[in-house]
C-alpha cells in the first residue's frame, strides 16, 4: 500500500507543471451539442499528457529516490564477492525497492500529512497540494546532492547565479541529484571492494609461492570471501550503512 502511494505521489509531483497548465482552463473532456440535440464528448491533450507521464513515472521513481545508490552498491558488492548470479538480479532489485521505501518513509509521511490529507479533506486546492508535495522531496534531494553538480547543470542551463538552495529549479536538481548519487554509490562501492580485493591478492600470492599456477585464485578465494562476509554480518552492515548514509 505504501509503495503504491509512493508511486502516485511522485507521479503527481513530476507531472505538476502539466497539471498546473491544465487547471488554468483546459478541460479534460469537451462537451459539444450536435445539430440533432445530441452531445459529443472529446478528450483533450490533457489526457494525452497524463498517459505520457505514466510511461515516464518508473524512471522518475528510480532516479529521484534512494534506489540508484542502493542498487549500484549491492551490484558492486556481488561482483566483489565473486558471485555473479547470487543473489539473482531480481532479488537485488526487490531488496533495493523495499530499502528505498524504508528510507523514503519520512518523506512520504510528510508529503501525505502536508499535501495529500489536506487535499482529500478539501482544505487546499490541487495546485497548492502539488507545491506542498514537492517540498519534502526537494528537501531530501538537496540534502544528498553536491553543490558542484548543481553548479555544472546550472551553468549548462544558463542560470549561473542561484541564490540559496530553495531557489534551485527542479529541472536542474533532478540531473544533479542523479549524478551525485552515482558518485556516492561508486565511492561506497570502492570501500566495500577493497577488503575482498586484499583477499584475492593474498590468495594469488600464496598460490604463486606454492607453484600452483594452474589453479584459479578466484576459485580458491571465493569461500574465504563468503566466510568473511558472513562472519562480520555483512548484509546487516551494508544495509545499515546505506540507510544511515541518507540521514547523516
Amino acid at each position: 500500500m505504501k509503495f503504491r502511494r509512493l508511486y502516485w505521489l511522485f507521479f503527481l509531483i513530476l507531472m505538476a507543471p502539466l497539471f498546473a497548465e491544465a487547471a488554468v482552463g483546459i478541460p479534460a473532456v469537451t462537451i459539444s451539442t450536435g445539430k440533432g440535440g445530441g452531445q459529443t464528448y472529446t478528450l483533450t491533450i490533457q489526457i494525452l499528457a497524463l498517459m505520457t507521464g505514466i510511461t515516464l513515472l518508473p524512471a522518475g521513481l528510480l532516479m529521484l529516490t534512494a534506489f540508484t545508490r542502493i542498487i549500484i552498491v549491492l551490484s558492486i558488492l556481488r561482483q566483489a564477492i565473486g558471485l555473479m548470479q547470487a543473489p539473482p538480479t531480481h532479488i537485488l532489485i526487490g531488496i533495493s525497492l523495499f530499502l528505498t521505501i524504508f528510507i523514503m518513509s519520512p518523506v512520504l509521511d510528510k508529503i501525505y500529512a502536508d499535501a495529500v490529507a489536506p487535499y482529500m479533506a478539501e482544505k487546499i486546492e490541487f495546485g497548492d497540494a502539488i507545491v506542498k508535495a514537492r517540498e519534502p522531496l526537494k528537501h531530501f534531494m538537496l540534502d544528498q546532492v553536491r553543490e558542484s553538480d548543481i553548479e555544472v547543470f546550472a551553468k549548462i542551463a544558463g542560470i549561473p547565479d542561484i541564490k540559496g538552495p530553495e531557489n534551485v529549479p527542479f529541472s536542474i536538481l533532478m540531473p544533479a541529484f542523479a549524478t551525485s548519487e552515482l558518485k556516492t554509490a561508486f565511492q561506497i562501492g570502492f570501500l566495500i571492494y577493497i577488503p575482498f580485493l586484499v583477499i584475492d591478492l593474498v590468495i594469488a600470492s600464496v598460490l604463486m609461492a606454492m607453484g600452483m599456477m594452474m589453479l584459479s585464485p578466484m576459485m580458491v578465494s571465493l569461500p574465504f570471501k563468503i566466510m568473511l562476509f558472513v562472519l562480520v554480518d555483512g548484509w546487516t552492515l551494508v544495509m545499515g550503512t546505506l540507510a544511515s548514509s541518507f540521514y547523516l
